[in-house]
């Protein structure tokens, strides 16, 4: 398998992950806070990977590395402003017109790109339109009035756009794994600074959220990732954008199957847009880069 057809394989199981991700995270919201919630599954996430550091380690790839850990509080601090902004907008907004605000992210990787001397072709640019229309359909089933919420989520989807650059910077220059766990206890730690001074956890309500805190760490955390620092090492960040909004798709599905949600004509002619701005993505044009870099 080609390097680029792994790295959309990968992603395309990113997506996935994180989608069904939206069905446990929001069974767990029932129990626990969002900082809370936070904190605990990106440590789970990150313990499911020592085990990993362990065997690099072994094979002479140090884990106490200045630079790697520069870069791995850099992509951490960058991810937990994106996940944090995003909740504390929700509280405000309601889910679908933040599901399409974040969205916004597939169109803000290309431009904010342009400033890391990133080349986008006109066939990315066009993905991202297809990508956010069908963000709009699967997502938004009211008028858009920018809210004090809806600044919150736009800034949410700011520093989503520019972790998607972040990891595509740094992927290339580090072990995939050593830079996702510190990424991750950077975040954990942060959310529960903010969980011990924002809300009240008891044990009995981590009991009550126990598996979807199992899925969001292991699953969402641990592996999802995880994947996409391993992808983006192969994948344009534009074009990385566009399939990891295939996350929207599979949350939509996980609601309809588990949630039993209604999945309108609408949400799946969105879903179909998404799967076009792929295409249109992948068509001759279109921009990749590889790493020229092995792990360090």
């Amino acid at each position: 398998m080609k390097e680029s057809s792994r790295a959309n394989f990968l992603m395309f199981i990113t997506a996935m992950i994180w989608g069904f991700a939206f069905v446990a995270q929001r069974a767990g919201m029932e129990d626990i806070g969002p900082f809370a919630f936070s904190a605990i599954r990106f440590a789970l996430g990150a313990i499911s990977l020592l085990p990993l550091v362990a065997v690099y380690h072994r094979k002479g790839v140090k884990f106490f590395r200045k630079n790697l850990w520069l870069s791995g509080l850099l992509a951490g601090f960058v991810l937990f402003c994106g996940a944090s902004a995003q909740q504390i907008g929700m509280v405000h907004t309601p889910a679908g017109k933040a599901g399409f605000i974040t969205g916004l992210y597939v169109v803000m990787v290309p431009v904010l790109g342009l400033a890391w001397n990133r080349k986008t072709d006109l066939t990315v640019w066009a993905g991202a339109v297809l990508a956010i229309t069908g963000m709009y359909f699967l997502s938004t089933h009211e008028g858009l009035e920018i809210q004090k919420g809806d600044l919150w989520v736009l800034l949410g989807a700011f520093f989503w756009a520019n972790h998607v650059l972040v990891i595509a910077w740094l992927s290339p220059k580090y072990n995939s794994v050593q830079l996702a766990i510190i990424q991750f206890f950077v975040v954990s730690m942060l959310s529960a600074v903010f969980a011990l001074m924002f809300e009240i956890t008891t044990m009995h309500n981590i009991r009550e959220a126990l598996w979807p805190i199992v899925y969001g760490g292991v699953m969402s955390v641990g592996i999802a990732y995880t994947l996409q620092v391993v992808a983006q090492k192969y994948a344009h960040p534009a074009y990385a954008s566009i399939v990891l909004s295939l996350e929207t798709v599979f949350a939509a599905l996980g609601g309809w199957l588990v949630l039993h949600e209604t999945f309108t004509l609408r949400e799946m002619a969105g879903s179909l847009l998404i799967l076009g701005a792929i295409i249109v993505a992948q068509l001759p044009g279109f921009t990749q880069f590889k790493s020229s870099e092995k792990d360090v």
